[in-house]
C-alpha cells in the first residue's frame, strides 16, 4: 500500500512538473575578458609613427608582396592582425585610392552594409577614410587609409586568424576599432 502511494505521487509530481513546454537555450559564446586599452609609441627609423595598445606586438611584413615600411600589428589574445602597408606618392595618389577602394569592395558580397568616415588632421597634414564592414562572413571588419595628399601614403586592414562569425566576434571587433581609431589619431608623419 504504501509503495502504490509513493508511486502515484511520484508520477503526480512528474507530471505537473512537465506540463510547461520546454525551451531550448540559445547557443552562447565564451566569455571574452577585454583587457583595458593603453598604449605605447611605435617611433622608429620609419617615415611614420602612431600608439599602438600594449597587448600586440609589431613585426615586419615578410609576405612575397611586402615593401619596406609594411607591418603587422599582431594581437595574439584575440588571434587577430592589422596589416599596414607604406606607399611613396609619385603623382600616383588617384591609383592608390582607387585600390584601396577596392579591396574594400571585394567584401560586398559577404557585406551587409560598409560604413565610411572621414578622418582630417589638418595640423599634421593627416587625411583618411575608414571602413567599418558589417557582415558576418566579412574576411576584413574595418580597413582604412591615410595619406598626406603630396607624397604618402599608408593602407590598413584588420584580420582574424580564424573562420570569420562576425556576430560573435562583435565585441572583439569594437574593442579593436577602438584601438585602430587610436593608432589613426596619433598617427604623424616623419
Amino acid at each position: 500500500m504504501r509503495n502504490t502511494f509513493s508511486f502515484f505521487i511520484i508520477a503526480w509530481l512528474l507530471f505537473a512538473g512537465c506540463n510547461q513546454d520546454y525551451t531550448p537555450k540559445p547557443r552562447g559564446y565564451f566569455r571574452i575578458d577585454l583587457p583595458d586599452h593603453a598604449y605605447q609609441t611605435f617611433d622608429t627609423t620609419f617615415p611614420y609613427r602612431f600608439d599602438y595598445p600594449i597587448y600586440a606586438f609589431i613585426s615586419a611584413d615578410t609576405s612575397t608582396l611586402a615593401e619596406p615600411y609594411w607591418i603587422n600589428i599582431h594581437y595574439p589574445a584575440f588571434q587577430a592582425q592589422l596589416h599596414i602597408s607604406f606607399k611613396q606618392v609619385h603623382h600616383n595618389l588617384d591609383d592608390y585610392l582607387r585600390d584601396a577602394h577596392k579591396l574594400v569592395d571585394k567584401h560586398i558580397p559577404k557585406a551587409n552594409a560598409i560604413t565610411q568616415q572621414a578622418f582630417v588632421n589638418q595640423e599634421s597634414t593627416v587625411y583618411g577614410l575608414t571602413f567599418s564592414i558589417k557582415g558576418t562572413e566579412a574576411a576584413s571588419p574595418y580597413q582604412f587609409y591615410l595619406t598626406d595628399s603630396l607624397s604618402r601614403f599608408v593602407r590598413g586592414a584588420l584580420y582574424f586568424q580564424l573562420v570569420p562569425n562576425n556576430d560573435s566576434l562583435a565585441p572583439v571587433i569594437d574593442f579593436l576599432k577602438e584601438d585602430v581609431d587610436h593608432m589613426i589619431a596619433s598617427f604623424r608623419w616623419k
